[in-house]
């Protein structure tokens, strides 16, 4: 069973794999964060024939999402020839639940200078098996497979990959794949139980370099819980060769 089903061109019924992990009744945003990117990505291929590649994606998340029927719609905020500014939005009813803005830029051949000063991750098959749901309900968590390097309450290394469609019966780019599962770092690197405190992010933002390859999204995360309610899960993101990106969510701590 895919994450979501299409209903028509701009509205999806999400099923039971997308629910949790604060709440069961409650979606689970990081399908719906791929979701928006797979939707961004499909208006780029309508409305342009030359290449684009997205290299920032930033979302801000409005509110809670019940399990029902969405709409996804996506406009042009900075129409441009080699770079572009896009929104997408996710809604139930008249209410917005996800803002996605995102950045579009026309690749170049960059390969002479290319680097990066990231640690590398040691590869999924050195690090143990982690089931989430010891710790996490809902079946969005239930979905992924997780292979995880816990140092120390805040600070983890992890490997997530899942065999979940993003939608039934539809092609998705890598890229779609792989947003589907980034907002699963709030929760594989605790610092505290989810019983005893509660720290929902409001956003998440990735940067990125090049877009992933392969079944499987690495994380090199650290979470930080500030003295006044706020807090920050920030990782570098990796697929088997190499960095590809950063990612941060800014979290409300409520003990």
């Amino acid at each position: 069973m895919a994450y979501f089903e299409r209903l028509g061109p701009a509205s999806f019924h999400p099923t039971e794999n997308t629910s949790g992990a604060w709440d069961l009744s409650m979606q689970h945003i990081g399908p719906a964060l791929g979701l928006l990117a797979h939707a961004v990505e499909q208006d780029l291929a309508a409305r342009r024939d030359d290449p684009m590649v997205i290299s920032r994606l930033s979302y801000d998340l409005l509110g809670v999402v019940p399990m029902d029927v969405v709409d996804v719609q996506v406009s042009v905020l900075r129409p441009g020839r080699t770079i572009e500014l896009v929104e997408a939005t996710y809604g139930h009813g008249d209410r917005p639940a996800i803002r996605l803005r995102a950045w579009l830029q026309q690749p170049r051949d960059s390969s002479a200078v290319a680097g990066d000063g990231f640690d590398p991750l040691p590869p999924p098959s050195e690090m143990e098996p982690w089931d989430p749901t010891t710790l996490w309900q809902g079946g969005y968590l239930a979905s992924a497979e997780v292979r995880r390097d816990y140092d120390r309450p805040g600070r983890a290394r992890y490997w997530v990959r899942t065999d979940v469609p993003l939608l039934a019966g539809e092609a998705l780019s890598p890229l779609a794949r792989a947003v589907g599962l980034f907002d699963i770092a709030n929760g594989m690197a605790v610092r505290e139980s989810p019983a005893e405190v509660e720290y929902p992010n409001i956003d998440l933002t990735a940067h990125l370099v090049r877009e992933p390859r392969g079944e499987w999204v690495g994380f090199d995360t650290r979470v930080t819980f500030g003295a006044g309610g706020l807090g920050l899960t920030h990782s570098i993101l990796h697929d088997e060769d190499g960095p590809l990106g950063s990612l941060a969510q800014t979290l409300t701590v409520r003990t």
